[in-house]
């Protein structure tokens, strides 16, 4: 029996990568909002200091996405949250991770943080020194310290 292109090729929604959303927070002295990871098997980037995010839940948008994570994670609301570009994280969770840019200046000690070991904010000139996802630490630079101010 001879194949149709409807038998060869798959649908294009099916090769399409899982998407995530991660937020670059800002605060009044420029610096950026990091979260160590927790060093556990099973999660993307055991022990790395990454941005606060996660994947998106089915139906769901990175926008949604992003908003939801914030908030489970950290207790935090940005109203402010502008999508900038969208990543693919090929050496980690495999998703197209979009990128968020808000503004939050507030104590990050303070913060109820449900996952992961720390949130602290760091100057640009200090994420260089930090064990960070090659992607982030690109999209970060993209985003912040590659931009006039």
């Amino acid at each position: 029996m001879q194949k149709t292109s409807e038998q060869t090729h798959a649908p294009l929604a099916a090769s399409q990568p899982e998407r995530g959303a991660v937020a670059i927070i800002v605060n009044g002295a420029r610096e950026v909002l990091l979260h160590l990871r927790d060093d556990i098997e099973g999660i993307a980037w055991p022990g790395y200091w990454s941005l606060l995010g996660g994947g998106c839940d089915p139906g769901e948008t990175p926008a949604d996405a992003i908003v939801r994570e914030l908030h489970e994670e950290a207790g935090l609301e940005v109203g402010n949250l502008a999508e900038a570009f969208a990543v693919h994280d090929e050496d980690g969770s495999g998703q197209m991770i979009s990128f968020f840019v808000g503004y939050w200046d507030g104590d990050e000690q303070a913060l109820p943080l449900n996952e992961g070991v720390k949130l602290q904010f760091f100057p640009p000139h200090q994420l260089s020194e930090l064990t960070i996802p090659p992607y982030i630490s690109d999209g970060i630079r993209r985003a912040i310290t590659d931009r006039p101010t």
